[in-house]
């Protein structure tokens, strides 16, 4: 069965997924919808599908699944669109910036049996899924410590930071979904710290730019996630998890895998400059798993479940920081 999808939103990510979708023998991207005309019109001409509106994809039969990449305030409308429309759904993180409206979408997606899979796209990077395996496989015992760091090269733009939701909901979400991914348990206490290092107008709009997180498990176990929006060496994406038998470590990958050495020592080629290109093969891991999802039935994962856990320690988060407490889940 090939799964025809549609792309709702031609911007940065969505080009990511378009690009996925057509490398996916089992996907055929067959529509596009833009608010933004040109948009539209540059993926139906790189992709050779039609442009449609909203209402036209979510009335088409032929259309089994939606890929949503529009504006974060539009995530929840088009699911319970769509959930509606009887579509299979993929949405890019966050669902929504409110606790309470993500409830209220997820509520929507089980009522109609909707089918709704989350964009976490770094559990499929081939990394970070090799040291879940070995988690799994036992290979370090229990896990006791995690360590995250996600260093971005360079801050957003400011019109992107007033709609963002903040650096924690922005940007640690990722590592929430991650640190829940390597930990195996849910975290119950968070600790958040953060600072204007980077740029004082991120400051000026209420937001920080170099954070820390401290979280702990029911167990015992702990996650410790440190965030900067300036990394002047590249995009820097790192894990740590130490067991009770051993350490597995997620290094981050080179563009080109070449070290040089000299009288001044060793050198590596620069990493990546952008996540686009860093977690190509996520991306693409990620639109296939989707793909199974809609073919087999199967229950997607990360799950909307997922996108509310890692939002409500987003916003455990954003309390800590502001208030200087330990916040309980």
């Amino acid at each position: 069965m090939t799964v025809k999808f549609a792309l709702l939103g031609a911007g940065r990510i969505g080009k990511v997924h378009a690009k996925a979708l057509s490398g996916n023998p089992d996907a055929e991207l067959v529509a596009v919808s833009d608010a933004f005309p040109d948009a539209a019109k540059a993926i139906s001409a790189a992709y050779g599908c039609k442009i449609s509106t909203i209402d036209e994809i979510a009335a088409d039969p032929a259309i089994d699944a939606v890929v949503i990449c529009t504006p974060t305030n539009t995530h929840a409308d088009l699911i319970e669109k769509f959930a509606h429309a009887g579509k299979a759904i993929f949405c890019e993180k966050p669902i929504d910036l409110s606790v309470e409206r993500v409830r209220q979408c997820l509520e929507t997606v089980n009522q109609t049996g909707a089918s709704l899979m989350v964009g976490f796209n770094r559990r499929f990077d081939p990394q970070f899924a090799a040291a879940r395996q070995a988690i799994l496989n036992g290979k370090i015992g229990d896990v006791e410590m995690v360590h995250i760091t996600s260093r971005d090269p360079g801050p957003p733009p400011a019109d992107y930071i007033k709609v963002s939701g903040g650096i924690f909901r922005d940007m640690t979400i990722h590592d929430f979904d991650m640190a829940r991914f390597l930990l195996g348990e849910e975290p119950v206490e968070v600790f958040a710290t953060g600072s204007v290092l980077v740029d004082p107008e991120i400051g000026e709009l209420g937001d920080y730019d170099s954070v820390s997180v401290l979280m702990k498990t029911a167990s015992g176990k702990q996650c410790s996630i440190t965030n900067s929006r300036r990394a002047t060496y590249g995009y820097d994406q790192r894990a740590e998890v130490h067991g009770s038998k051993g350490l597995v470590s997620v290094l981050n990958p080179y563009p080109v895998n070449l070290q040089v050495a000299g009288s001044d020592g060793f050198t590596h080629l620069p990493l990546h400059d952008f996540f686009m290109t860093r977690y190509t093969e996520a991306y693409a891991a990620e639109i296939s798993a989707f793909v199974s999802v809609v073919q087999e039935g199967a229950r997607p994962s990360p799950s909307g479940e997922d996108g509310l856990r890692s939002l409500l320690l987003a916003d455990a988060a954003v309390k800590s920081a502001a208030e200087g407490i330990v916040v309980q889940l």
